[in-house]
């Protein structure tokens, strides 16, 4: 094929990702159609960017001619500058990535999402609202394709940092790396913020061996409100979602922001001068529509409650909560929805409910 042809001799470096891009995609659009359960990206949506990211980062230990099919392999055609050394910029940015990866590997095995059994409840309700051909489609063209485009497109800034000149890491390296860590160990306390509250929620008892940062006391209002709204959720109402997004921008601005990357125009001047931003942009773009679908299943079951949080804290920029409040103060209606928000006693105070 032309296609292929092409990029065999333009971009040797995709090979191998776009292969093994095209055959995750097949597997696991016939998988949801064998097994009827759609979630089959979801279950690797923790390791796919990782092995893009890994395999641009450690280019010079694939072989030209790959042993058995589908092994990541480097042809002669890629620059000799990429195959013989390794960069240190794309190496830091695999270390972000891997750690990314047990993070959302860890949440991911405890909520049991690995279960071939189970399936993201927003894609039953989905169904509940379109009939099945249109559900077969969106299935096929987004579930299956667009979601393993946006994985496979997760791993081309490192593949920007490989092609730069290998020199040491820079202060902007330095900087971007130190907040990447940050921010995933942020994620981590969301997640087990979530986890904890989730836990109380469905058993009543609270949990002495809880990690750092999730040693919450719940109570028994907390639980009748049905969603979380107390430690980091009581400054942005999708903490773990902001902090996903902050952290692949971060990886897509590693290269951008080095000494090494060619000068950008700002602010752009073409469509084609936002390409290098173009996996951040994406994945954000991903995760502000799916909020709004997953905002609307919530508030489709909590109406009175989840309308007031809404109002009360912001969606992602924690910023902006302060503002909400004072905005609600001004309007005299501060105290009640605080109330719906927060609850009402000792419990209810202190640094879980944002002012």
């Amino acid at each position: 094929m032309d296609f292929w042809r092409v990029l065999t001799h333009e971009a040797p470096a995709f090979v191998w990702p776009v292969k093994f891009c095209v055959a995750v995609t097949a597997v696991t659009y016939v998988l949801s159609i064998l097994t009827g359960n759609v979630s089959q990206v979801d279950r690797v949506w923790t390791f796919l960017p990782t092995i893009y990211t890994v395999y641009y980062a450690l280019l010079p230990l694939w072989p030209s001619v790959p042993p058995t099919y589908l092994f990541p392999h480097a042809p002669d055609t890629i620059p000799a500058s990429l195959r013989e050394t390794f960069s240190p910029r794309a190496l830091l940015m695999a270390s972000l990535v891997v750690t990314w990866m047990f993070r959302l590997s860890y949440n991911t095995w405890r909520r049991g999402l690995f279960s071939l059994k189970d399936e993201d409840y927003r894609w039953e309700i989905l169904r509940q609202k379109i009939s099945p051909f249109l559900f077969q489609v969106f299935n096929f063209f987004f579930i299956a394709i667009a979601q393993n485009i946006i994985l496979f497109l997760l791993g081309l800034p490192a593949a920007r940092a490989a092609a730069q000149p290998h020199t040491p890491l820079s202060t902007s390296d330095y900087i971007l790396g130190t907040l990447g860590f940050l921010i995933i160990l942020t994620e981590f306390i969301s997640d087990n913020q979530q986890y904890s509250f989730q836990t109380f929620k469905h058993s009543g008892k609270l949990n002495p061996n809880e990690w750092p940062g999730a040693k919450i006391q719940w109570t028994k209002h907390d639980a009748e409100r049905g969603f979380v709204t107390r430690g980091l959720w009581a400054w942005s109402r999708h903490p773990n979602f902001l902090c996903e997004q902050s952290f692949w921008i971060i990886i897509t601005l590693i290269p951008i922001l080095s000494p090494d990357s060619p000068k950008l125009d700002f602010p752009p001047t073409s469509l084609a001068s936002l390409t290098p931003f173009l996996p951040c942009l994406v994945l954000c773009s991903l995760f502000f529509s799916s909020t709004i679908f997953t905002e609307s299943i919530s508030k489709a079951k909590y109406p009175l409650t989840y309308s007031a949080y809404q109002e009360r804290v912001a969606m992602f920029l924690p910023l902006l909560t302060p503002v909400w409040g004072a905005l609600l103060g001004i309007q005299g209606r501060k105290g009640s929805v605080d109330t719906l928000v927060y609850g009402t006693g000792p419990n209810s105070k202190g640094k879980g409910k944002a002012e």
